[in-house]
């Protein structure tokens, strides 16, 4: 039972921190209003106006007693209660009388009349009439031939204080959610902050003016959080400064070896020599490649087509084509992804002889899709081939022009981007790769 009303509850209110915790400050103020003014309708407004009514039915039945007693002072009955009793009395003669209530069913005041009025003159034919005047109830007793018309106020049956009772539970409540939802704006402001810039750093981008505040554990969280961003930009500006000095303090060594090579006599030797020189080459300019993608690029509002179409362009030639959707702005870093999709078309073409480029734009994303028409990859490979320095010694193994970094450093940009990349069977029979960035 607890489990489905938890599965409701989680469905149906909000999801944002703020929302809750303005049901949470809201809720009870709502509830004591609502229980206060139930308390008040109940035991102070509707008693005082069933009091009120009861009173003023009387006197009217008192005129209509001595009326029909005392027929022979009946103007000065109706001068005397004109002038006393806040009253409007007037004798019609007319025989044209027509019971017609015009009460509100959902007023307590039209009950309360219309209740006393069948007490005092239900075996008379008689109406009342609240709604044609703002301030004046209409009330017709049928007498004789014609039927008395009496007007009175409302403010004799309906208490005054209703309003005033209203006015001043509603504002002071109104009041207390206004300074409940500024101090909860600030309270979260912190935490939305936080997240965001948590979101900045898993995209890769760079935080700039990142500031702890908020209460003491919104604060600590804030540090805590921007001690470990710290911790691990350094470790990557390392890793990455290091693998980029030991690529280029090689280069001295095989630059060595290439002049002593071409100084051999044994030209076959030389040869396989300087071919396992150039593959080692070949490495560290991949290397290189890898510690330059980790370098801080500032991200930028870019149209995604430009890009594309850029590549596409570089090609020259019908191998690669695209077909892509217009207005594709998204926050990105435009040199990582060229890079990016730059590895996967050279990839596409270097087992294929045909590359395709789709694009598909969601709500929340954008999704680009590689096609080539080579010897594909079996599924139980995908995950294998963003693994750095792995290389299928399969039907994708035959191109020796690289040593399994391509796919990584495709791997690293997406997910700095806080995107993801997937991988399926083409319509055009080989590998289609799937890169989504997030907008």
């Amino acid at each position: 039972m607890f489990y489905g009303l938890n599965n409701i509850f989680k469905k149906y209110l909000p999801k944002s921190l703020f929302y809750r915790s303005l049901i949470i400050v809201a809720t009870p103020i709502i509830l004591l209003q609502i229980i206060i003014t139930v308390v008040f309708f109940d035991s102070l407004w509707i008693k005082s106006n069933k009091g009120m009514t009861k009173s003023l039915v009387a006197e009217i039945e008192t005129l209509f007693d001595v009326y029909q007693n005392e027929s022979g002072y009946n103007e000065m009955i109706i001068d005397l209660y004109n002038k006393n009793f806040d009253f409007v009395v007037q004798k019609k003669e007319s025989e044209d009388f027509i019971k017609k209530n015009t009460e509100r069913w959902y007023s307590p005041m039209d009950r309360s009349l219309r209740r006393e009025l069948k007490d005092s003159f239900g075996s008379l034919n008689y109406s009342f009439d609240t709604t044609s005047y703002k301030e004046i109830v209409e009330l017709k007793i049928k007498y004789q031939e014609g039927f008395l018309q009496i007007f009175f106020p409302k403010n004799r049956i309906a208490p005054s204080s209703a309003r005033i009772f209203a006015l001043w539970i509603t504002l002071p409540g109104l009041l207390l959610i206004f300074i409940a939802i500024v101090f909860l704006k600030n309270q979260t402001r912190p935490i939305v902050n936080l997240a965001k810039a948590a979101e900045k750093f898993g995209k890769g981008e760079f935080i700039k003016n990142f500031k702890p505040s908020g209460a003491k554990e919104i604060r600590q969280a804030a540090y805590e959080f921007d001690k470990m961003r710290k911790r691990i930009t350094i470790h990557l500006n390392q890793r990455s400064e290091m693998l980029s000095g030991i690529s280029h303090d090689l280069r001295t060594p095989l630059t060595r070896l290439k002049l002593q090579i071409a100084l051999l006599k044994q030209k076959d030797l030389a040869k396989k020599l300087s071919s396992d020189i150039e593959e080692m080459e070949r490495m560290l300019d991949e290397y290189l490649e890898f510690s330059r993608n980790k370098k801080n690029e500032d991200t930028e509002k870019i149209n995604l087509n430009f890009v594309i179409n850029d590549l596409v362009k570089k090609y020259e030639n019908e191998k690669v084509n695209a077909s892509i959707n217009n207005n594709l702005e998204i926050n990105i870093r435009p040199n990582s992804i060229r890079r990016c999709l730059s590895n996967l078309i050279d990839n596409g073409l270097a087992y294929g002889k045909k590359v395709k480029i789709t694009t598909v734009k969601t709500i929340n994303s954008i999704a680009i899709f590689v096609d080539d028409d080579g010897p594909g990859i079996e599924e139980s490979e995908h995950k294998n081939i963003l693994k750095p320095f792995y290389r299928i010694d399969k039907s994708r193994g035959q191109n020796k022009s690289g040593v399994g970094l391509g796919l990584s450093i495709t791997n690293d940009i997406v997910r700095s981007h806080g995107g993801t990349i997937s991988f399926d069977k083409s319509p055009l029979g080989g590998l289609k790769v799937k890169v989504t960035l997030p907008l």
